[in-house]
């Protein structure tokens, strides 16, 4: 009877001791499984829908539509996915076919002139793409770019001044050093003695 007291408070302590997390806040990183999709490391608590989401050019509808078109439970934990599945959504990304023109981000490309749907570090490396041809042809928008105003007609007046000196306020200088009072011969006679 004793063993089996000592047996059972045993594992009272252990249970005790592991790290519980309350239903809706994650757990700890390394009680967690990843799961690579995409060259992006998901950690495996999230469910399928937002987990998705974590991929760069995977908005909220499009993972949507991944989940709807591919007929996969959105609540499933991203964890609890098999390599088959993963392959599939993969390659769902890469070419997203029976998705609507509007969830696509890349729209009558202008090198291609087709729909496309760009994802990850293509995507950013496209957005700098962009960006440094605007400021090349010095449209209106890469002169904003240039200048670090905002570029998408907001108001300038009150926001948009990260870094930068508020106008209408004079710089603080600092104070020039006070020179001594003495007479232009004074440092020679002080040297000779």
């Amino acid at each position: 009877m004793s063993e089996e007291k000592q047996i059972q408070r045993e594992k009272e302590k252990q249970e005790k001791q592991a790290p519980k997390g309350r239903p809706g806040q994650p757990r700890p990183e390394e009680l967690v499984k990843l799961v690579r999709i995409l060259s992006k490391d998901i950690r495996g608590d999230m469910k399928l829908y937002r987990g998705l989401c974590q991929i760069s050019g995977v908005s909220w509808a499009f993972s949507n539509a991944i989940c709807k078109l591919l007929k996969m439970d959105k609540d499933k934990l991203i964890q609890d996915l098999n390599e088959s599945e993963i392959r599939k959504i993969e390659e769902f990304i890469r070419n997203p076919v029976g998705v609507p023109v509007y969830l696509k981000n890349r729209r009558k490309d202008r090198d291609a002139g087709a729909d496309k749907h760009i994802y990850g570090t293509d995507l950013n490396l496209q957005v700098d793409f962009d960006i440094k041809r605007m400021k090349k042809i010095k449209s209106f928008k890469g002169i904003r770019h240039s200048l670090g105003q905002p570029v998408r007609g907001q108001r300038t007046k009150s926001h948009f001044r990260a870094n930068k000196k508020k106008s209408g306020m004079s710089s603080k200088s600092a104070k020039p050093q006070a020179k001594m009072a003495t007479k232009p011969g004074a440092d020679a006679s002080a040297k000779k003695k």
